[in-house]
This record gives structure tokens, sequence and C-alpha cells, in this order.
């Protein structure tokens, strides 16, 4: 479930005739209009994690857990790579779409509905994967470092983390974000939004999501979710990980080993092994 958008809502559409609404106050929710959305915005292999992810664990003989692996974007092609890969995502709804994608392909990974602050299995893992933002999602300081103590307590030992950051400079991107697809069945679905919190001093962000589905040129379906962030520096980071159990800890930017961290890097892979 890795964060992505950056919406903005506009009530007068919230009267159409016929049309279904949910104006949930839950942030970082993924209900199904966004969870639909994700599918097509983001198919497998468009964003460069997964192979570069995938490149680093070829060979790795271990079992990985994915927190929030939302439709299975990351999972789908680690299980394909033939990986004893576990995914847990909060959404029920991105989880429905990610077993549909497995079964699709012949694939019965262990899925659970349960969430980054009190997930739980009767087995420890080799590796914990967090690809692109999904780790901006937990707005909480507090919460973040209780999340990474479990995520250490769910490693073997000697098991390692990798967990990409986006880093500080989104918070300055301010820009709206409007944009538009085609469902299979003809729908025309868009995203409108808009930032509607920058806090500098915490280094978060908030955004209110609109999701819509057109049909036949009415408006038939709307839902409005917010969004919240938490961005993190790089040797913010780098202590927080030490402080949460881990150690051995490097960094690569924007998915390119063989290139040094610049100043303007926009992705951070951090890799920590538990301590």
């Amino acid at each position: 479930m890795d964060a992505g958008f950056r919406e903005r809502a506009s009530p007068a559409f919230l009267h159409e005739s016929n049309m279904a609404s949910n104006t949930t106050t839950a942030t970082n929710r993924y209900g199904a209009l966004a969870a639909e959305i994700y599918d097509i915005d983001k198919p497998f292999f468009t964003v460069p994690d997964t192979r570069f992810h995938l490149e680093r664990f070829e060979g790795f003989g271990r079992s990985i857990l994915e927190p929030a692996c939302g439709t299975g974007r990351t999972l789908v092609p680690f299980l394909e790579a033939g990986h004893d890969i576990t995914g847990f995502d909060q959404s029920p709804e991105m989880l429905e779409r990610c077993r549909a994608r497995c079964a699709a392909r012949g694939l019965s990974p262990d899925l659970r509905q349960q969430r980054f602050e009190d997930f739980r299995y009767d087995r420890k893992f080799g590796a914990i994967l967090v690809p692109v933002g999904t780790f901006t999602l937990i707005d909480d300081v507090a919460v973040a470092q209780s999340v990474l103590r479990r995520f250490r307590d769910a490693l073997e030992p000697g098991g390692i983390i990798v967990l990409d950051m986006q880093s500080l400079s989104f918070l300055a991107d301010t820009r709206d974000d409007r944009r538009r697809w085609t469902a299979e069945n003809g729908d025309l679905l868009t995203v409108e939004g808009i930032r509607t919190t920058t806090d500098w001093l915490t280094q978060r962000r908030e955004a209110m999501l609109r999701y819509e589905r057109w049909r036949d040129n009415r408006l038939v379906e709307t839902h409005m979710e917010p969004m919240a962030q938490r961005y993190w520096g790089l040797e913010e980071f780098r202590l927080v990980l030490e402080a949460s159990g881990f150690g051995q800890v490097s960094v690569v930017g924007d998915y390119n080993r063989s290139r040094p961290l610049r100043a303007n890097t926009r992705s951070l892979t951090f890799e920590a092994t538990r301590n």
C-alpha cells in the first residue's frame, strides 16, 4: 500500500443523484475505488522498485514479510520469482484485489488483514520488505518507532529489513494532482486533490483524496479519503533504525547502487540487519 495521491474534494459533487458516496474520516484507508485505481495506475513493474528489490533478493532462501502489501504490486512478482513471501494490509479492499490477482496466477500466499501497530505471526522472517513510500503512511513518530521495534522482533537473528523512503523534498511539493483512467468496463475513473497541510516542524503533510467514477457522462460514485504522511531525514532515519535494534545500516538512492547519494536524491532505500 504505498503513498501516491494528493487530492482535493468539492462538496458540490456529493449531491449528484443516483450516486454512491463515502465521506469516511479514516486516514490512509484505501477503499474499494482507491484500490481499483491503484491497480490501473501502477501495473506490475512500472515502478522501478520491483526490479531493484528482486535483484537484491535473488537467491535469498529465507522467508520474507511485506507489511502493507496492498493489491500485490510487489508481492505477486516475488511469488512468481519463487520467494516465500507473506503479506498483510489493513485495507480489506486492497487485500481482496491481492487475493484475486494471486488466485488468477495459481498462487495462494498467506495474506492477512492486520495493521502495522499490532501485526502478529507465530514465526520469524528472514527479511521484511517495505517498498516505495509505504512507511511514510505512519504519520506519528512514536508509532513509527514502535513499528520498527515490532519489525525487529519479527525477524530471525541476522534478519534484514529493506525499506524505501521518499526524501524530505516531497514536503516542498505543493502541486495539485488531477488524473484520470479508463476502467475495463469503460467507466472513467478520476482523482483530484490538493495538499491541505504542510508542517515542516513535524515533517508531516496532509491531503484530501477525492476518487470518482463516471459512467455515461454521469458521476455515479465518489469517495473522499484523507491522507497523512510523515517524512524522515537521511541521518534521522539511520539513527531511529539503530535505536530500534538494527545495525549495519546502508542506503541506496533512487534505486541505483552504482551512484552515490546526491542532494537531489528523491528515494532512499535503507537496508539494516537485526542486532
